[in-house]
Formats: C-alpha cells, sequence, structure tokens
C-alpha cells in the first residue's frame, strides 16, 4: 500500500491542477497568483476531510432522493466556502461552483483514481 502522505500530496496536486485549467477555461473562475490554487486546494482538502462527511450525513435525505447528485452541490458548497477562506481565489457563484465541481470530480477520477504506485524491480527478459 502507497505511503498515505503521498496520496494525500498527489490527490492535492490533482486538485490545484484542476483548480488552474477552471481558471483557464471558466470565466467565472479566477486566481490572483497561480500559486494560490495550490493553496486552495489545501484547503479544499482539509474542507473535505472535516466539513464535507458532516455534510454528507446532514443531507443524507436529499442524496438519496437525487440518487447521489446532491453530493455535486455539497462539493460546490465547499469551493464556495473555499473561496471565503482563501483570499486571492474567486468563484463568480453558485452555478460556476457546480461546473468547477464537476471539472474537479472528472480530473480526480481521469487522473487520481485508485492509482497504485508499487516499489519493485523492473524485469525484462528476453526468451
Amino acid at each position: 500500500m502507497p505511503n498515505p502522505f503521498w496520496r494525500v500530496t498527489f490527490q492535492i496536486m490533482v486538485s490545484a491542477l484542476a483548480l488552474i485549467i477552471g481558471d483557464y477555461l471558466m470565466d467565472g473562475v479566477r486566481f490572483d497568483q497561480t500559486w494560490v490554487a495550490l493553496i486552495t486546494a489545501v484547503v479544499i482538502a482539509l474542507l473535505n476531510a472535516f466539513l464535507k462527511p458532516v455534510l454528507v450525513v446532514l443531507t443524507i435525505p436529499a442524496t438519496i432522493f437525487t440518487f447521489g447528485l446532491f453530493l455535486l452541490v455539497i462539493n460546490a458548497v465547499i469551493l464556495l466556502i473555499a473561496r471565503e477562506i482563501v483570499p486571492g481565489f474567486h468563484i463568480a457563484g453558485f452555478w460556476t461552483a457546480i461546473l468547477l465541481a464537476l471539472l474537479i470530480s472528472f480530473m480526480n477520477t481521469l487522473l487520481g483514481g485508485n492509482i497504485k504506485v508499487r516499489a519493485g524491480h523492473f524485469d525484462n527478459h528476453e526468451g
């Protein structure tokens, strides 16, 4: 099993990359400086670790009723909270946060989903 520190670090880097891409592609997302995306990714990771589980439990009926789509709203709320915490991170509004949450989820699935890194040795046998 990979070291949890490196797994979390990789997830933060993927999220920071998704935020930078969101800044590039979306008019409603802006960072005053590029490095603020990394700080924002750390804040989002902390909010996801501590606040998101509480929000998920409190909104179980809405999540069940919408077949899990309400989790996207929770992710957007996390982004809006991060906007309030991190100076230099700007989101135009709720719908922009929904689109950015979709982009981050897509990037995490594409780049960060269940990556297994194993240390071992490479054998190249020609037969």
